[in-house]
């Protein structure tokens, strides 16, 4: 079976949107995970609508699936980063987040996207947990419920740090027709589960997954190679599973490198399962050795 790979364009940071594009479909992605953001199809601009029907336009004609990304640092609060979000104190502010939720389940609806993923946040000090468990409770119901009006997949993926941060935190929720976003880095972060594992774990409840290499117990995306990733294990689960959605490459730290790091993680994926020199193919049967004196087989 044939993966299909997207990159994300919050590791293209330094890119127009439609030459992002073009460099990751010249590279030969599937599709792209598109992170909204002040300069990549901002969702509050005026002119929202006319520029997700561009971006749908241009990702039809070059035959590019999507996902859509929220993760965006300074989208809603230029002073504090990645802020509000669905546990923050103040209602106004977690009423600002839902509504960008939403626009990005519209965007998604717009661009046809596999799913549209985001994340908890993190409890400010002095936030009660229970109370913010709550809050957020209540904001994945309206935003799920959004989302199943629309026929776009809500996925949450847990975050290391945030008040969402293991599986067993995603499993835990009570949230009708809610998904998982799967970024298997974070597995290692958080040392809760081998990533491979994981995918056969949650495997009817992903609607999305993310790979880059990491090292175990440091949240920092990293080219592969880098970290402690078993990348071809992860793939082979994800083949094992039938994975048939984007599996989306998140390199954010790299765009000041984007036109070589675009085309070589998937030169990676592509490549890191071959045998090495003089090694059988993995489905080749194994060599006889010659017995002396017996015919060889």
């Amino acid at each position: 079976m044939s993966l299909h790979f997207a990159y994300n364009t919050n590791g293209t940071a330094n890119h127009r949107i439609e030459d992002a594009i073009r460099l990751i479909k010249d590279a030969g992605y599937d599709g792209v995970a598109l992170t909204l953001d002040i300069h990549h199809l901002d969702p509050f601009a005026e002119t929202w609508v006319a520029e997700a029907d561009r971006i749908a336009s241009i990702l039809n004609r070059l035959e590019l699936g999507s996902v859509i990304e929220t993760g965006a640092r300074f989208l809603l609060d230029p002073t504090a980063k990645h802020e509000p979000t669905l546990v923050t104190a103040d209602a106004a502010g977690r009423a600002r987040r839902i509504g960008f939720l939403k626009r990005a389940v519209e965007i998604g609806k717009i661009l046809n996207s596999e799913a549209v993923s985001f994340w908890a946040g993190v409890p400010k000090p002095g936030v009660d947990h229970e109370n913010a468990k709550g809050w957020l409770i209540e904001g994945l119901r309206e935003v799920a419920d959004f989302a199943a009006e629309k026929g776009v997949v809500a996925a949450l993926e847990p975050e290391p740090g945030m008040l969402i941060e293991t599986l067993d935190d995603f499993a835990a929720l009570d949230v009708p027709g809610l998904s998982l976003a799967l970024d298997t880095g974070h597995c290692l972060v958080t040392g809760e589960r081998d990533p491979a594992a994981a995918l056969h774990e949650f495997a009817p409840r992903l609607g999305t997954v993310a790979i880059e290499d990491m090292k175990r117990g440091e949240h920092i995306h990293l080219p592969f190679g880098e970290g402690d990733m078993d990348v071809p294990a992860v793939l082979d689960a994800l083949d094992a599973i039938g994975f048939q959605k984007l599996v989306c490459v998140e390199l954010s730290r790299d765009s000041h490198r984007a036109d070589v790091m675009v085309g070589q993680a998937l030169e990676y994926l592509r490549t890191c399962r071959r045998p090495g020199p003089g090694l059988p193919a993995p489905d080749a049967a194994p060599r006889e050795t010659a017995v002396p004196g017996l015919p060889h087989p």
